[in-house]
């Protein structure tokens, strides 16, 4: 069991939905997968040239819609989309994402400050969407964010972990939940994540655009599930040279 933002949770493994090719799909990795978060652009929220439905009418009632603030440029849109958000979702939890810039998509780490001051004095359970920057985890730390989301690589580039140095900091130094956000591309990366000690990893295109979205789900699901157990069993230590996995001595003589 795991608990974060007021709600205990079975999987670590949180799903975006926004290049899944059918809603549908939704409620398969919620049973078959175990998914239980699902992060919701709010603007994909209703119907659209893709999809004739809306999202929200695919989420089984029992799972937790992470309204994303994606698509804002400053903390003023960031705080208007999550308000909206909840309007429309009747959820308090919120992914904090800004990014002024189209080519790379990094956070905007001044403007996500912003943003989650004013959302968790409206009561919001906040999840900021951040570069892996110590000091700045520690300030939404101390404001009052529920966890920080800090990217493994760019998003949608599948790069996986490229910055374990970085990461590493956050994760043994702060005492909210760290979830890895983007760059994950394969289930590898989703459990190197967890042996590091991550709390949880957020993942979208790796599995909305793969060619069976659910059995991707499910595959990250168990990589997960495999790379916590090992962090929580202790991961052996790294050798120099061979160590023999049998014994050197009492050979038969003779």
């Amino acid at each position: 069991m795991f608990e974060i933002g007021g709600k205990t949770l079975k999987s670590r493994l949180f799903v975006g939905t926004g290049k899944l090719p059918d809603y549908s799909l939704i409620e398969k990795m919620y049973y078959e997968a175990g998914v239980e978060v699902f992060a919701v652009a709010v603007r994909r929220i209703g119907p659209n040239t893709k999809h004739t439905k809306n999202v929200l009418e695919y989420i089984p009632k029992d799972a937790i819609i992470m309204v994303n603030t994606s698509g804002a440029q400053d903390h003023k849109e960031a705080v208007k989309i999550a308000m909206i958000g909840r309007e429309l979702t009747n959820s308090n939890w919120v992914k904090v994402e800004i990014e002024k810039d189209t080519k790379y998509l990094f956070p905007d780490s001044i403007e996500t400050l912003k943003a989650c001051e004013i959302l968790v004095k409206e009561g919001f359970k906040v999840f900021p969407y951040i570069y892996p920057d110590l000091n700045l985890a520690k300030e939404l730390e101390q404001i009052g964010v529920e966890a920080v989301m800090p990217l493994g690589s760019p998003i949608g580039t599948n790069k996986g972990i490229g910055c374990e140095v970085l990461l590493k900091p956050i994760i043994n130094e702060i005492k909210i939940p760290v979830i890895i956000d983007a760059g994950i591309g394969r289930p590898s990366h989703a459990a190197k994540a967890m042996e590091m000690g991550a709390d949880a990893v957020l993942i979208n295109t790796a599995i909305t655009t793969s060619s069976d979205p659910v059995k991707m789900a499910l595959a990250f699901s168990k990589a997960v599930e495999a790379g916590r157990l090992a962090f929580e069993v202790g991961l052996l230590k790294e050798y120099e040279y061979a160590q023999a996995s049998s014994p050197l001595e009492d050979f038969i003589t003779g």
